[in-house]
């Protein structure tokens, strides 16, 4: 029974998610309040887990929540499930997209969704902050490594490790 549900929750997320693995976060905070899988604070580990390992994010936190909830098979289950929507529609629709993409219907529905998108988005960000950020010393870390990653724009890599060294030597 297990099995179904994550791979029914995380097709419905698959099919969903449109605009990437970041968008895959407000779905599973609501799975986290919906059932018992993982807390919300295991889905902020499972979330830098993910944001630190190679690979599109969505798929790790379709594998790390289902190995959280039920093993390798668990794993499994679930990024197939979050992989197999994307995979079923760009098949289908290859062909009628490339004779409608130019539509000025497809080109207002593409727009329609963006704002959606970045709200999304922006809804897990929020969420992120209010279980990362819960005290003076992390808001003055997060500020940083904003100002830091807004104006000097270098990898990903290096803030991820950077902060990962600051946070062993600081104890944040």
């Amino acid at each position: 029974m297990i099995y179904w549900l994550l791979f029914y929750e995380f097709f419905k997320i698959g099919l969903f998610a449109i605009g990437g693995g970041p968008v895959t976060i407000p779905f599973l905070f609501d799975l986290s309040e919906k059932y018992s899988w993982f807390s919300k604070e295991q889905l902020v580990d499972m979330i830098a887990v993910s944001q630190s390992t190679p690979g599109p994010i969505g798929i790790n936190m379709a594998t790390y929540a289902g190995f959280q909830t039920a093993g390798v098979s668990g794993g499994i289950i679930a990024t197939l499930g979050l992989v197999l929507p994307s995979l079923i529609i760009v098949i289908l629709i290859s062909k009628i997209l490339r004779k409608y993409v130019n539509t000025p219907c497809w080109c207002e529905v593409m727009m329609a969704i963006r704002p959606v998108v970045l709200m999304l988005m922006l809804y897990a960000c929020v969420g992120l902050f209010e279980l990362s950020v819960t005290n003076l010393y992390r808001v003055c870390f997060a500020v940083v490594f904003f100002i830091l990653v807004y104006f000097y724009k270098k990898s990903p890599i290096f803030y991820i490790i950077l902060s990962g060294i600051l946070g062993v030597l600081l104890k944040i």
